[in-house]
């Protein structure tokens, strides 16, 4: 027989001299509420998931027919193929809800699934031992990087399995190692065995991560082979034991997931990204799929979560021997959501428990001062961390803390006036077509081209589209091959720039809508030719291209510039989301010195889109053209908020102090603006004016 080594032994963990909290204790309860309110103000920011109203609408077909759809309905090219998704089951549970409440529907899925997920991964913390009040601070700290994908996705859903299978492998741990001293008394139960086989059922049915729990138990199980394998007598067998017990539901919950509509096909959908998807063009240009993106993750604290959790585990590695189930997570998703933004809500919840555990046997190795060992001198200490940690990521202005939907984002008011004027056919859209499928759903003459799941496209499509971003060949080639009739394309925030502008330098396309959301051709020629004599636009273009051109033939030419500002006007009037025709309003009048037409123009665009960069710039030199130079510091304030860079601001601080008569602080600014741009005319008359670069 082999010889079989002892177990190394293990260090107790020292005492720091506060003892642990039961969980009714009146200050545990306190800064467990303080946690939780973080963790609901952290999910608390306006949605503008634009693949909500597919989600939406499958889940009313599903409850409307009685049926889960098992063909393509939603989109015209590929109408009636086979449309294996993941998303039914989510779908299911999130229509009921909006049926109910509408917006607070949506949230309250929101808060209560967040709550649930922290709450279950707390108490995954506590069976793994981790009895202080660190967790909570830990958990109020991993919202702040789930909150981004926290919206009504079903990855939600997958965030809540994930949870539940943790706490749930906690207790199978647990019993094993209790089994090792008491044989006989610590059977993980059927219930969990029957558990840990419905989470794999319902991951399944509700995102293609459900592979991820076949991972886990993966490592659980490889976790209990090393330890059958270092022990002897009583926890060697607790340890076969609980390696059969895990590989028998491994295979049950394998098995379940095939109890789908459509069989093997949901299942392979992870590997046919892996395998190709992800390569392909479109795919490469959805931003959750980009690499991690550091702009998002500044305020949140992810780069020092990231250094902690591998940290720590290495930390109690060396103290407690090694968590094969901590360090195969930390290896496989930290890479994972480097690679694509879409996975730090998965990070956040695989590290929660973990990281809690780690850090709170940490905390309890150091010494502290007398004064913290008190239990409400503790939850004190834990409700500032939560609420100080959260406090940069809630003020981002990008994110404000709101319960609504930004519809500016969806084409609402196009898909008005499709519905007014007739407008049907052979539709183009982007890869973001689910509002339209949720507005037109059934009539298939209205369908979108493509909506949030490009899979459901044919490959050609997807590639040509992908090239029509781009190239205006590619637009060229996919309307060839589908002679749209009509076209509804992106508009917020610039949307497909370049496609925009190669429709709008297609003399057989017409402009008959614009708003911020979207902007609607139609073809020339076709049955739609009456909507195009009545509304189509002859100087606005959809696309901002043609602005500048067109901008300077509206200074010198009267007729252009009354044209102009007539459809402005239009574009303003038909729709609430008209910040853009708002601001190039702002923009006539200000070259035109009309300032307080300016004024007014740009604090309307503000007041339909606060967040549009440049308008608070506006407003500054309008007020340092009428001698406010006080309140033009204060706009110009607003807009540094507004920008990743306060650099290109820096000229207009200068002429603000400089008006103020503070000339030292006038210098630095255009000093520093000349640092940063040697050939900016503005900072440097500003600062000849001023005496050049000597004084104080």
């Amino acid at each position: 027989m082999r010889d079989r080594r002892p177990a190394r032994p293990r260090r107790p963990p020292p005492q720091s001299g506060a003892a642990p909290l039961p969980l009714r204790h009146p200050a545990l309860l306190a800064a467990a509420l303080v946690a939780a309110a973080c963790v609901l103000v952290s999910v608390s920011d306006r949605i503008y998931d634009t693949d909500l109203w597919h989600h939406l609408l499958v889940g009313r077909v599903i409850w409307e027919t009685h049926a889960i759809p098992t063909r393509q309905l939603w989109s015209w090219p590929t109408y009636g193929a086979v449309d294996a998704n993941n998303a039914w089951l989510f779908r299911a549970l999130l229509w009921p809800l909006w049926a109910a409440g509408g917006v607070w529907g949506l949230f309250a899925w929101r808060w209560v699934s967040t709550l649930a997920v922290f709450g279950i991964l707390w108490a995954a913390a506590r069976r793994m031992g981790a009895r202080g009040l660190t967790p909570l601070v830990v958990m109020a700290a991993l919202a702040l990087v789930y909150r981004q994908r926290s919206h009504a996705r079903p990855e939600t859903l997958a965030a809540l399995l994930l949870a539940l299978q943790l706490w749930i492998l906690a207790g199978h741990r647990l019993a094993r190692d209790r089994a090792a001293t008491a044989p006989g008394g610590g059977a993980s139960g059927r219930a969990s065995a029957v558990g840990l086989v419905l989470i794999a059922w319902a991951w399944a049915n509700t995102h293609p991560s459900y592979y991820l729990g076949f991972v886990i138990l993966g490592l659980r199980l490889l976790d209990d082979l090393l330890a059958a394998r270092r022990a002897r007598g009583a926890a060697a067998a607790a340890a076969r034991a609980s390696a059969r017990s895990l590989l028998s539901i491994a295979g049950l919950g394998l098995a379940v997931s095939f109890l789908n509509p459509w069989g093997w096909r949901p299942l392979w959908q992870p590997f046919t990204f892996a395998l190709t998807l992800r390569h392909e063009a479109l795919y490469q240009s959805i931003g959750e799929l980009r690499r991690l993106d550091w702009a998002n993750n500044d305020r949140n604290g992810l780069a020092v979560l990231m250094v902690l959790w591998p940290a720590l585990a290495i930390w109690r590695w060396r103290r407690a021997g090694l968590d094969v189930v901590e360090g195969g997570l930390i290896v496989l998703l930290t890479p994972l959501m480097l690679s694509a933004q879409r996975f730090t809500g998965t990070w956040a919840v695989a590290a929660a428990a973990f990281l809690a555990r780690d850090l709170d046997a940490w905390v309890g190795a150091r010494r502290w001062p007398v004064w913290t060992r008190p239990a409400w001198a503790r939850a004190g200490l834990a409700a500032v961390a939560c609420v100080g940690l959260g406090i940069p990521e809630w003020r981002r202005v990008e994110h404000p803390l709101v319960v609504g939907l930004d519809m500016a984002r969806y084409p609402v008011r196009a898909c008005d006036f499709m519905a007014a004027h007739g407008v049907r056919g052979r539709g183009f859209n982007d890869f973001r077509g689910g509002y339209q499928a949720w507005r037109f759903w059934p009539d298939r003459e209205r369908l979108p081209f493509m909506t949030g799941t490009p899979e459901a496209a044919s490959r050609a499509d997807r590639d040509l589209l992908a090239l029509a971003l781009t190239r205006p060949e590619g637009w060229e080639r996919l309307d060839a091959r589908h002679q749209f009739d009509y076209a509804l394309v992106n508009r917020y925030q610039s949307g497909d720039g370049p496609l925009l502008d190669f429709i709008d330098a297609d003399s057989t396309w017409a402009l008959v809508f614009a708003d911020d959301a979207a902007a609607l051709y139609l073809k020339r020629g076709r049955a739609l030719d009456p909507v195009i004599a009545a509304y189509a636009y002859r100087w606005l273009p959809g696309g901002t291209e043609r602005l500048a051109a067109l901008g300077r033939a509206a200074l010198a030419d009267s007729v252009v510039r009354g044209g102009l500002e007539r459809e402005l006007i239009r574009e303003a009037r038909e729709s609430p989301y008209d910040s853009q025709a708002l601001s190039l309003l702002a923009r006539e009048a200000f070259v035109a010195r009309r300032w307080d037409e300016a004024r007014r123009y740009t604090e309307a665009s503000l007041r339909a889109e606060p967040l549009t960069p440049g308008e608070h710039e506006r407003l500054g030199l309008i007020d340092l053209a009428q001698a406010r130079p006080r309140e033009a510091l204060e706009e110009l304030r607003r807009e540094r908020r507004l920008r990743t860079s306060g650099a290109a601001l820096d000229v207009r601080f200068g002429q603000a102090y400089a008006a103020l008569g503070e000339t030292g602080r006038a210098r630095g600014y255009l000093r520093r603006a000349l640092q940063h741009d040697p050939g900016d005319p503005d900072a440097a008359a500003a600062l000849a004016r001023l005496g050049g670069a000597g004084g104080r």
